[in-house]
């Protein structure tokens, strides 16, 4: 069997506002799970007490994801700064004049 390359680059990432993204999504999973505590019984008597669950498990991953995203945003904002006083610091870039 050949292995598989591929006939183009890959695109660039989307770059979005990843935090408030993923703010609003955790707040939709506990907003869910908020809203069928009260059917709990319902759930339980139908054996979907898996969807109740399913929302829990969504909200708190939510908070990792929240955390991890955070950092990354952190990060990258280190990384841009860095670069900004590197350049800062040698002069502009660009061709010199003459």
């Amino acid at each position: 069997m050949a292995k598989w390359t591929a006939k183009h680059e890959a695109p660039e990432p989307l770059e979005g506002p990843v935090v408030a993204t993923v703010t609003g999504g955790t707040i939709i999973w506990f907003a869910m799970f908020l809203v069928q505590l009260p059917f709990y019984g319902w759930f339980a008597d139908r054996d979907l007490l898996w969807w109740v669950w399913c929302c829990a498990a969504g909200g708190v991953l939510g908070l990792i994801g929240l955390w991890y995203v955070r950092g990354r945003d952190a990060a990258l904002k280190r990384h841009a700064d860095a670069l900004a006083a590197q350049e800062t610091a040698s002069g502009p870039a660009g061709p010199a004049a003459g």
